[in-house]
Parts: C-alpha cells; structure tokens; sequence
C-alpha cells in the first residue's frame, strides 16, 4: 500500500522573542485503510521564524521527517491554497511530489487539536483568529461525458459494515478508520451508489482525483463531486421535489454522521463488486 503524508506550513498563534508571528511545518501520515489504528500515524512538528518561510526550510523539514519515520511517503497532500507554489517546489527539491487536496483528515484533526490545546498552552500564545483558507465556491463543471453514470441512487451503511470493506471485491478504493472521525458503530453513513457499462473507466479517472466529498447544493439543485483543492464536477442535475427531498435527507445524515459519506461505482443494481468505492468526510477548513 502507498504511504501518503498530510503537511501543513502556515503561521500560528504564537510569537517570538521579537514579537514576530512563528510558523510551522507539521505533518503527518494518511491513515489508509478502515483497519489502521490512528494512534500509530508517523507525526512531526517543528517551529521556525517568519524569516525562514521558504522552499529550503520545508525540504529541510521533510528530510528530517523522513529520516524519523525511516521511510519516505509516495506522495504528499496539502490543503492551504494560499502556499501552494512553495509547498510544492519544497516536496519536489525533497523528491515527493505534491497534490493540493482536502483529503487532509488526519492533518485537519491535528491542527484542531493543537489550536485548541497545545498552542493556548504556550507562554508566547498570542489570542486571535488565524487567517482563514477559505476560497470563492468553485465554479462546478461538467463530468466528461463519457464518465457520467446512466443510474445513480442514495444509499446508507451502518458504521460497523465498514469493518469487512477489506474484503469487499473493489478495484480502486480508499478509505480511512471510522474511529478517527468518533462516529459510532449503529451511525447511519450515507452514501451514492453511480452504475455505469464504463464503471471501469470512471473509477479509474476518479482514483487519480483527490476526492474530497459529496454535496447537495441550491439553487440549482444538483449533487457536486468535490476534488482536488477547489475543483467541483456536476454528478446530477435534481429536477424533480423527490430527487431533492431525497439529496436534502442525505445531506442530513451526512451531518449526523459528522461529514463521513462515500461514493461507489458499480456496472448496475445487481453487481456484487465495486469498481470503485470511497469513504470520504467533508472537512470545514475555514
């Protein structure tokens, strides 16, 4: 299996002795897989001044983190839009290529946890509202057409299905441990199932996405495949009050189940097998 790390560089809440904003590099490993016990995720941190926010730093900073971790990852997601040109350079001068992602959920817990515990903690805590990442919503575009589905429907697993999904028959997957998002073995999960004669070809094409997760937005109505740092692709257009009652009700259990859904591709109704199948989460990382 791939090893894939999640880094963050971007100021914090603290100063230095000369009053000046510290940063960070942190980064840690994707946990893959339903079975991986988030308590043994590779995690490093290291602080440095707001003169030293550059391409060297970082590849300095990975060199160390690979030498800790005896292993260098496959590839490594970011999240913060705003670093995008120097993340990048600093993971290829170490040799790693760089993908902007939301698919940062062990990062994104992390930095929470940090924020809330860790920096407060510190004697050079200064209080105050990071800058936020959010961007302008994307603009969705059109599924290539020979990627869209001929049937789709909305669906629900229990939590604890998920605990055989390493032996479901799939082609390309990703998934990741329900016990980092603390949601409860009987948590209704929501899901869209998408049937096509070309699942094959469709998976394929959304396994090299950094999918990100499934939304219901209005108007116009329409069920939106989130990937990437800020791209958006239109699944399905609801014309109808049913179709919308149906995506409203998803969306609604997708919160209960804090963010955690997936997205599955089958041939039809009636296959056994995924081509492909993703546990996602939808992050808030304003």
């Amino acid at each position: 299996m791939a090893i894939i790390w999640e880094l963050d560089f971007y100021s914090r809440p603290l100063v230095d002795e000369n009053n000046k904003k510290l940063w960070e590099v942190l980064i840690c490993e994707s946990p893959l897989g339903v079975d991986r016990d988030p308590d043994t995720l590779f995690r490093y941190a290291k602080f440095c001044g707001n003169t030293e926010v550059n391409s060297v730093t970082l590849r300095q900073a990975l060199e160390e983190a690979i030498a800790q971790a005896n292993t260098a990852p496959d590839k490594i997601r970011f999240f913060r839009r705003q670093m995008s040109n120097m993340i990048t350079k600093g993971c290829e001068e170490a040799g790693i290529p760089a993908y902007a992602s939301r698919r940062t959920l062990a990062l994104n817990q992390w930095l929470q946890q940090r924020m809330t515990e860790v920096y407060p903690a510190m004697p050079n805590y200064q209080a105050g509202a990071n800058p936020s990442v959010m961007m302008p919503p994307p603009n969705p575009q059109p599924l290539p057409d020979a990627l869209i589905g001929q049937q789709w429907a909305l669906v629900t697993l229990e939590a604890s299905a998920f605990d055989e999904m390493t032996e479901w028959q799939i082609d390309f997957s990703e998934s990741f441990p329900l016990k980092l998002t603390g949601v409860a073995p009987n948590t209704p999960i929501p899901g869209l199932l998408i049937f096509s004669p070309r699942a094959l070809p469709m998976a394929g094409w959304m396994s090299g996405l950094e999918l990100a997760c499934v939304k219901y937005t209005t108007p116009p109505a329409r069920l939106l495949l989130e990937t990437g740092a800020s791209d958006s692709w239109i699944l399905a257009n609801l014309t109808t009050p049913e179709l919308q009652a149906e995506a409203e009700k998803f969306e609604a259990t997708k919160q209960a189940a804090n963010g955690v859904h997936f997205v599955a591709i089958q041939t039809d109704p009636e296959s056994e097998a995924f081509t492909g199948f993703w546990l996602l989460q939808e992050l808030n990382l304003g």
